[in-house]
């Protein structure tokens, strides 16, 4: 599971890696460049989520397969993984830069942020949904490479990748020479630019060479059967996630009621917190494959114990991170911020109360991930949506209202906000993302605890294929 786990989290410090660049050039450039991008990620990942469900239906599959020996069963399913999320981002695509301004309009906006934000806000959206159909060739080669126990190939793929983005980001932000400054657009087009070498990387790996799954050209031609096992899979982890980002646009809104130094410390420390979950998240995608992979071949036992082991790692190294971070969390909201820039340390000083306040919930968070990821590896992912809209919806979307504003909106005197009186402002913020993760892990631990996950998904061969012959 280790073995597993550790290329997993080094991938996902290195896609954490995109946003921290990001945030941290934007941070020395502008304000409210940093703040823009705290609206315009979750609008993004709003429509990625869409057809990132799909790519969770073909990673579950592959597993699963895999541990039944039957790898052109995974092969199959691979390409048409691929084929038909392909598709998806083209429609979400086109979809997202249509509606890009529409979908910021719907944010009930604080004048100054109305007016200073959103228009960067807009800029980096239209950029990034022309080039979405570019980045999800990578999201599709390292979920299925993962199904298939292969992690160490996509971090190689990811470090390359990050790479070129760590380079251009800044020439493409400040401008030097010929190229000239493109601020917020130049931080999206070094994105979108870097991700399409990723999947570019990733599709040939795929289709020619011998990593992964066997995967033909063949496979790409549509097979309602399999369709229907990534549709049916699909679906319920595609709402998860739907859910998930419709909850990041409604807490999104909620934030943008308040004035842009708080706008951009929710951003900086919800980037901050991503870097933090990083072990939790590699622990819950290796216990998605230990369990696909042992239940396919029929071990429910063991699919057990590796949920145990990585619960207990999870939450124990995020309790000893938590500790760290609630002792020292101004240096981590100074190392992103240019001190010399307005409203620099207002956004310092949000930032670091709200690192502090969201240590409380570091092993919770791990144990959820890890639990979660038992009910994909399974094929349960209409159990992972439902603790997945506990923890987003009942124990974070509705504690932050009822925390952070006023039953009656009153213009106040306290500094960078617009709400005074019985609320608490952005301090009832910062409780109310904490205590999400908090209510989830526990509801979701206690519900496994029934074992009525253990009964693998698949049969012999993907449905509709033919069982037997070429297996």
């Amino acid at each position: 599971m280790f073995r597993l786990a550790w290329p997993i989290v080094a991938l996902q410090l290195l896609q954490v890696t995109y946003n921290i660049a990001d945030t941290f050039w934007l941070g020395q450039f502008d304000t409210d460049a940093l703040a823009a991008i705290s609206l315009a990620f979750p609008l993004i990942f709003l429509l990625i989520s869409l057809a990132g469900g799909f790519t969770a239906a073909g990673s579950i599959l592959v597993a699963q397969y895999t541990g039944a020996d039957s790898d052109t069963s995974a092969g199959r399913v691979a390409g048409q993984t691929l084929s038909f999320v392909s598709v998806l981002a083209i429609g979400l695509g086109i979809v997202g830069y249509v509606l890009t301004e529409d979908m910021l309009a719907v944010l009930p906006s604080q004048q100054e942020t109305k007016e200073a934000v959103i228009p960067l806000a807009a800029d980096y959206m239209e950029v990034f949904f022309l080039g979405i159909v570019f980045m999800f060739g990578f999201f599709v080669f390292s979920a299925l490479m993962r199904g298939y126990g292969d992690t160490k190939t996509p971090m190689r793929v990811m470090l390359a990748s990050v790479a070129v983005n760590v380079v251009i980001d800044p020439i493409l932000i400040f401008g030097v020479g010929p190229i000239p400054q493109l601020g917020i657009q130049g931080a999206a087009i070094a994105t979108v630019a870097s991700r399409g070498l990723g999947s570019i990387l990733g599709v040939y790996i795929l289709f020619w060479t011998d990593a992964g799954p066997d995967v033909q050209l063949s496979h790409l031609k549509p097979d309602l059967g399999v369709i229907k096992d990534i549709v049916r899979l699909g679906v319920p982890t595609a709402l998860e996630q739907s859910a998930s980002a419709f909850a990041m646009v409604t807490l999104t809104a909620m934030i943008v009621l308040f004035a842009p130094p708080v706008v951009a410390a929710y951003g900086l420390g919800n980037r901050i917190a991503s870097l933090i979950f990083l072990p939790a998240m590699g622990l819950g995608r290796a216990t998605n494959t230990m369990v696909g992979q042992n239940l396919g071949a029929g071990n429910a036992e063991r699919a057990e114990r590796a949920v145990h082991l990585a619960a207990a790692a999870a939450a124990g190294i995020l309790l000893v991170v938590a500790v760290v971070v609630y002792a020292f969390p101004d240096p981590l909201a100074e190392a992103f911020v240019n001190e010399n820039i307005e409203n620099a340390q207002a956004t310092i000083d949000f930032s670091s109360e709200y690192i502090r306040i969201r240590a409380f919930e570091f092993a919770f968070i791990g144990l959820l991930q890890v639990v979660l990821g038992a009910y994909r590896g399974a094929g349960n992912t209409k159990t992972a949506l439902a603790f997945s809209l506990v923890a987003l919806w009942i124990g974070r979307v509705a504690t932050v209202g009822v925390l952070a504003f006023d039953p009656i909106p009153l213009v106040g005197t306290i500094p960078f906000t617009t709400f005074t009186g019985y609320g608490l402002g952005p301090r009832g913020f910062w409780i109310g993302m904490a205590l999400g993760n908090i209510v989830g892990g526990i509801a979701a631990a206690l519900w496994f605890t029934r074992g009525t996950w253990k009964d693998a998904y698949i049969d012999e061969a993907p449905r509709g294929a033919p069982a037997g012959g070429e297996e």
